[in-house]
């Protein structure tokens, strides 16, 4: 049911009726503290099943309510915001990335899309550092041969990877969170750190981490660990592809925290299959929640479900960005993170 106590009102009602609750449907359930506040403030629905809704119903409810809360995994074509009769005015991502929602055909019809930045630069830092460890040290591998009981005990050559410590990282998209973590593996790890971007970083974090920019196929070559930080975008679909792949040096590893689209993944395990590529840490994928069942059968690669913004505190503070978001929009202010 709607939630009670709304109290933002819309008059687009129709003759006769003056105001009635602002109704907006959730596409995903969302923390509770989140919840219960939207349920204050609005009259909101949930998707109960909790799973991505086909584009069918998407239009149906794009006529139904006032505005949309979306999340990452959200699919919204234009189809949505063309059609006929479309009552919502707003789509509320909770995330980043837009690159589901056509923001132009949004833009088109006047709708509105905001997101929900500067809330997970930290937690997705933390995540990076521990798929980087996971993949050098071969920990997923060790933890698997535990669990299925075959460890026979310690030997001096039993899973030999590598130590972080002095490694030289290779950072694409020297953004908040690939700085973040130029920070971590520079200052905990000793690491060197090289980085390739559009535009030089800021003179401080240069000094503060000894960085220096390289191009994207000289930071390939160099670097024993390559993460990736950067959006999806037609420039960067497919960014790591067999021939960047085979740049890299044969015990280095990959890691990607940031959008699926910017690798080969059947490339990629076909490096990694042929040791030509020591391993992976991946948490983001092509066609989540698929995964590439080359990559699936491969021991030297990390599959992480997604967790990057995954703590309470982060997802928590993402939901009040987007509570800001609406509650700007319906008061008739400019939402402070309007896409």
């Amino acid at each position: 049911m709607p939630g009670h106590g709304a109290e933002y009102t819309s008059t687009e009602w129709g003759p006769g009726v003056t105001e009635k609750p602002i109704q907006l449907y959730g596409l995903h359930r969302l923390p509770v503290q989140v919840e219960e506040l939207l349920s204050r403030r609005f009259a909101i629905d949930w998707n109960e099943s909790d799973r991505n809704l086909p584009l069918d119903t998407l239009v149906r409810l794009g006529t139904e309510y006032d505005g949309l809360v979306t999340t990452v995994t959200d699919r919204i074509p234009a189809p949505v915001f063309d059609a006929p009769g479309r009552r919502a005015r707003i789509v509320a991502n909770f995330g980043v990335g837009v690159n589901l929602i056509d923001v132009a055909a949004a833009r088109r019809h006047g709708v509105v899309v905001t997101n929900t930045p500067d809330v997970l630069t930290d937690c997705t830092a933390d995540l990076t550092m521990a798929l980087m460890l996971m993949a050098l040290r071969r920990l997923g591998e060790g933890e698997r041969l535990v669990r299925a009981g075959q460890w026979d005990g310690w030997r001096p050559t039993q899973h030999l990877g590598r130590r972080a410590t002095g490694l030289t990282l290779g950072i694409v998209g020297m953004g908040r969170i690939g700085q973040a973590v130029a920070r971590r593996a520079h200052h905990g790890f000793g690491m060197r750190i090289l980085y390739a971007g559009r535009s030089p970083a800021p003179a401080a974090i240069v000094t503060d981490l000894s960085a220096t920019r390289h191009s994207l196929d000289q930071l390939f070559g160099l670097a024993d660990v390559v993460s990736l930080h950067c959006p999806a975008t037609p420039e960067t679909e497919g960014l790591v592809d067999r021939r960047r792949l085979g740049l890299m040096r044969p015990d280095a590893v990959l890691i990607n925290t940031a959008r699926g689209t910017l690798v080969d993944e059947p490339a990629l395990a076909e490096a990694i299959r042929g040791r030509r590529l020591g391993g992976a840490g991946l948490d983001v994928y092509r066609d989540e929640p698929g995964v590439a069942p080359e990559l699936l059968a491969l021991d030297r690669v990390v599959l992480l479900p997604h967790l990057g913004s995954a703590t309470i505190e982060t997802r928590t503070a993402m939901g009040m960005v987007v509570v800001r978001n609406l509650e700007a929009f319906f008061s008739g202010a400019e939402p402070p993170n309007g896409v």
